[in-house]
Parts: structure tokens; C-alpha cells; sequence
């Protein structure tokens, strides 16, 4: 018996305001591995993510998180389900870092999701941050506090806006090899990305959105196609073997 996605988008459709955002768009996720979302700007890759976890209303199409509809499960067998990491960095309040991870764990006692809180922190390099204020720190320390209140959560699926957008290099693989330790581990994670080539280096499959619709899916060599990169990148680009695999090429055309 086949094993049911952790995330299945079935001819989703979403509008904002009187635009359409999304129009009939599939894909899936599944426990252990890592699917890139690339696009240009304005693609509906936010859309997308927001559909899944119930922030963008759809005007056709389902969602589903293990199989189930998600209009049918409460707030709480959602945030139990799905993680959600946004683009948006901007924290209202200047709370220690410690109380902000520890928001991604709202069903625990206190000192159960302090501590958890704690261990994600050290997890994503921010141990030295944990009585910091948020608004005391850089956007790069913020982005590894916000990561941190994501993976407290603990959910089986993990969707990330843009988590590198704005991070220096060492910042940006940090958060993709924490994205990728959840994944190894079993759980399912959904990432939005611009960067093609680290998405061609660390996703498992990529999904290329363009106008709402999806345009192509499957493995990185398959989905960063010659053909896919010009017609929706405006890229030359192409994949060149190296030791540890293939790697993608690409320059403005």
C-alpha cells in the first residue's frame, strides 16, 4: 500500500482580490523529502504556500495534510500537522529569543516548550541568543530565531517562505542543512526558493510555478530543463557533471 503525502495540493485555485494567483495547481509532499518551489516574481510560490496551511482561500481544489481534507481539521490538528515559516521576519514585540522559539510549541506546559524552545535555538547556532530581544538583533540572527520556532513545533511537514532571502552565505546553508536534517529525518519539507542553483543542490524534486499554473515538476535535472529555464527564466543554462553529482549552470540569456 502506498504510502499517503504529508501534503497533496489537488487542482488548487486562489485569488487575490479579483487576480488569480493560482489556477489549478498540483503537487505533493512526502515524508523525507525536500521539494523546491522556484518561480519568478509574482509566480504564486507565497500563494502556494500560504493555500496549503490555510491562509489563502481557495476558489478551487483541496488540500490535504496525511490525506485529509484540510477544511475538515481544526486550528489545533493543524499547527499538530504543519509547520509554517514565513517570509516576513518582522516580530511586533521585543521578546528574548527564547520566548519567541518557544510560541512554535502553544500546546505545551511552560517549561516542556522553554526547553524545547532552548534545544532548537542551539540547534540553528542561536544558543548564545536565547535571552537576546529580538529587535536587538541582526536579520540574519531573527531569521535563525524564526527557524528555530518552526522546527519547535515538531510537525511531520515543514513549509518555508524564502528562508534564505537576505542571508549571508553561511546563514543561507545553515538553513538549508537544518531544512535538510528534517527532512533526512523523516519529516516533509516544502521551500520556496529564487536561488536555482542551491535549489538544484538541496531539493529532492523542484516544482517550477509561472503565473499561478505550474509549468514543471520532478527531479531538479528534469524540472530545470534547458527549455524551462529560458522560457521562464530567461536563462542559459545547463547541467555539468561533477563528482558529487550534476550540477546547474546558468547566466542571463
Amino acid at each position: 500500500m502506498a504510502a499517503v503525502n504529508l501534503l497533496s495540493l489537488e487542482k488548487v485555485s486562489a485569488r487575490l482580490g479579483k487576480q488569480a494567483v493560482l489556477s489549478g495547481v498540483d503537487l505533493t509532499v512526502g515524508a523525507g523529502e525536500v521539494v523546491a518551489l522556484c518561480g519568478p516574481n509574482g509566480a504564486g510560490k507565497s500563494s502556494a504556500i500560504r493555500a496549503a496551511v490555510g491562509l489563502a482561500p481557495l476558489t478551487g481544489g483541496a488540500v490535504r495534510l496525511d490525506g485529509d481534507d484540510l477544511r475538515g481539521l481544526s486550528h489545533r490538528q493543524r499547527a499538530e500537522r504543519v509547520a509554517y515559516l514565513p517570509q516576513e521576519r518582522r516580530i511586533a514585540w521585543n521578546l528574548p529569543a527564547f520566548e519567541v522559539a518557544a510560541l512554535g510549541a502553544p500546546f505545551l506546559s511552560g517549561g516542556d516548550a522553554m526547553a524545547r524552545a532552548e534545544a532548537a535555538l542551539i540547534e540553528v547556532g542561536a544558543g548564545h541568543l536565547i535571552d537576546r530581544g529580538v529587535a536587538d538583533m541582526s536579520g540574519g540572527e531573527r531569521a535563525r530565531v524564526l527557524l528555530a520556532r518552526a522546527l519547535v513545533v515538531g510537525a511531520p511537514l515543514l513549509l518555508a517562505d524564502e528562508p534564505i532571502a537576505g542571508l549571508d552565505p553561511d546563514a543561507q546553508r545553515l538553513v538549508l542543512e537544518r531544512l535538510r536534517a528534517r527532512a533526512d529525518a523523516g519529516a516533509g519539507v516544502l521551500v520556496s526558493l529564487h536561488d536555482l542553483t542551491l535549489a538544484a543542490g538541496f531539493a529532492d524534486r523542484v516544482v517550477v510555478l509561472d503565473q499561478g499554473r505550474v509549468i514543471a515538476q520532478g527531479a531538479p535535472i528534469e524540472a530545470l530543463s534547458p527549455t524551462v529555464l529560458r522560457s521562464v527564466f530567461g536563462l542559459d543554462g545547463e547541467w555539468i557533471e561533477a563528482p558529487n553529482g550534476p550540477l546547474l549552470a546558468a547566466r542571463r540569456a
